[in-house]
């Protein structure tokens, strides 16, 4: 497996044509805040002064979990097909904001414990029935992560358009979130611990001792891409995969909440240079989210008390990207609008 390279975004010569474009429309300098540094690292993603949102679109990995028998989610493992079924029927949140904001919605099932037959709208990408257990043994084997990164890779490649968000489904997979998390950035386990679909603070507690005593027994685990094969699920997997691979072919990535953000964890670890090409779209209520955020200089367009996941911030999100680039190439200039400039 090869990982993908991804190169910087930086450029002078470009990102002074943009502060020029940005700086000249009919406004006080900096008036339109995030959207401003919005515009200028799309322009930087696109290489162009001229921006463009084509096709959007938003992947749904869905996968289980094995962890979920040592009973830390408030939700039988179940939910998980039960909700690709709500997705694959247009009933779930992420359909609907999806749909309002004209963006295309894949879901793939990447390893969920459910045989789904041929479906009309599901990508069949299942690299096995549902992780293992991490707090008895790694979730994955090595060549079942790699087998999910490459899947992940392969879809992001095949997708037309220039703006990609992520979306995730899986009972358990903030328990795997956590976990990552605590591996790649050290900060504790307790900080890194919600509540997911609704523990009491019982149930947080009970999660965080199963995390802990899961990072013990896996001590000698700390390169990566072995982190994210023994505490990581394979939707998490599948996700980096496309985050690699739609950075490399200068998508803009559209990151959603905290799972997705551990996704996206993993894979700037293997490559540091894929956050010039996301785009936050909020901040979520899951504990630890924040953190997350702050670990990786994020700035998140949005605070909404999400943390629904499916993607479902990205969505909400996406109308922000379209005024970014919209009011760049459609609003005037001083020299055109004839509006006075301000004197010096």
């Amino acid at each position: 497996m090869t990982i993908p390279a991804i190169t910087s975004t930086s450029n002078e010569t470009l990102s002074a044509a943009l502060d020029r474009a940005i700086n000249n429309k009919t406004k006080p300098l900096g008036s339109l805040g995030m959207l401003e540094a919005l515009a200028k690292q799309i322009g930087l993603v696109q290489n162009s002064t001229a921006l463009s949102i084509t096709e959007p679109a938003i992947l749904v990995f869905a996968g289980d979990h094995g962890v979920v028998a040592e009973g830390i989610s408030a939700y039988p493992q179940d939910v998980t097909w039960q909700m690709v079924e709500n997705f694959l029927a247009q009933g779930a949140a992420i359909n609907v904001f999806a749909k309002q904001n004209q963006c295309a919605l894949h879901v793939i099932d990447a390893g969920v414990n459910h045989e789904f037959g041929p479906r009309d709208g599901l990508l069949n990408r299942k690299v096995a029935p549902g992780t293992r257990n991490f707090a008895q043994e790694p979730a994955m084997t090595a060549q079942q992560c790699a087998t999910a990164l490459e899947h992940g890779m392969a879809l992001a490649a095949g997708l037309p358009g220039n703006v990609v968000g992520f979306g995730e489904m899986g009972i358990g997979n903030t328990t795997a979130a956590a976990a990552l998390m605590h591996k790649l950035t050290s900060l504790p386990v307790a900080q890194c611990v919600g509540a997911g679909t609704g523990l009491s603070s019982e149930g947080i507690l009970h999660k965080q001792r199963v995390i802990e005593a899961a990072v013990e027994k896996h001590a000698s685990v700390t390169a990566p891409l072995d982190v994210l094969a023994t505490f990581g699920g394979f939707e998490i997997a599948m996700m980096a995969g496309a985050m690699l691979k739609a950075a490399e072919r200068r998508k803009v990535l559209l990151i959603d909440g905290f799972i997705v953000t551990s996704a996206l964890l993993a894979a700037a670890k293997l490559q540091p240079n894929i956050l010039d090409y996301c785009v936050f779209a909020h901040c979520s209520d899951e504990s630890g989210h924040r953190r997350m955020l702050d670990y990786l200089g994020a700035r998140p367009l949005l605070q909404l008390g999400l943390r629904l996941g499916e993607g479902t911030g990205g969505a909400l999100a996406l109308p922000l990207l379209h005024a970014a680039v919209n009011f760049v190439n459609q609003m005037a200039t001083f020299e055109s609008a004839q509006v006075s400039e301000k004197s010096e």
